[in-house]
């Protein structure tokens, strides 16, 4: 699933938990933050095409989610959760490797990740919200174009678009109320790429 994709299905499962029915479409597209509807019908489209959402003919509402999708306690994996991460101003992860979170084995592939906590709002406009928990793979390199975890001047760290040319890097926001922030590529480093998002939906 993409990170918008996730999202949509998260706030579309807990909401059925806590109404007994689905969440309206201008519900999906408030909570979304989206401009019309039409989108979300076409996340609801690519979610049915993944067999993990399905649509009930002739009912409002008329959204389930498969109970066989449901994800069981070994189908997760337990990744190291290493504190905040601005999505505004830079601030300093913080590691804590004794903090686990349980992922979906289906959002992980080869190679390592961790979890961060989104602090902040200038990538919004990717879907990543303030409080989310964003889904790491260590790397080193990207392309552009990806969402980044990059640190700057071996001390900040923030979550940015990632975009090289020549010897200069941009790291975009996702909110217009942010600017882009350039530097050389000395002073730019990748310590992984964004793979996937959680996010909790109502009252604990």
């Amino acid at each position: 699933m993409t990170p918008k994709q996730h999202i949509l299905w998260e706030f579309i499962r807990d909401y059925s938990k806590k109404n007994g029915y689905a969440p309206s479409f201008d519900e999906m597209k408030d909570f979304m933050n989206l401009k019309s509807k039409s989108s979300i019908h076409r996340l609801i489209k690519e979610l049915e095409e993944q067999g993990i959402l399905s649509r009930i003919p002739h009912q409002t509402r008329g959204l389930a989610l498969p109970e066989a999708k449901e994800i069981a306690a070994n189908d997760c994996a337990y990744l190291p959760l290493y504190g905040k991460i601005a999505a505004g101003l830079p601030i300093e992860a913080i590691a804590n490797e004794s903090e686990k979170i349980a992922v979906p084995n289906d959002m992980l592939g080869q190679g390592d990740y961790y979890a961060l906590t989104v602090e902040g709002d200038s990538m919004i406009g990717a879907g990543i919200m303030n409080g989310d928990t964003v889904i790491i793979k260590h790397a080193k390199n990207a392309n552009n174009g990806q969402i980044v975890v990059a640190l700057v001047d071996e001390y900040e760290v923030t979550l940015k678009k990632f975009h090289k040319r020549g010897h200069s890097i941009a790291l975009e926001p996702a909110n217009p109320a942010y600017e882009t922030r350039i530097f050389t590529d000395d002073r730019v480093e990748v310590q992984g790429i964004l793979v996937g998002l959680m996010r909790h939906y109502g009252e604990n």
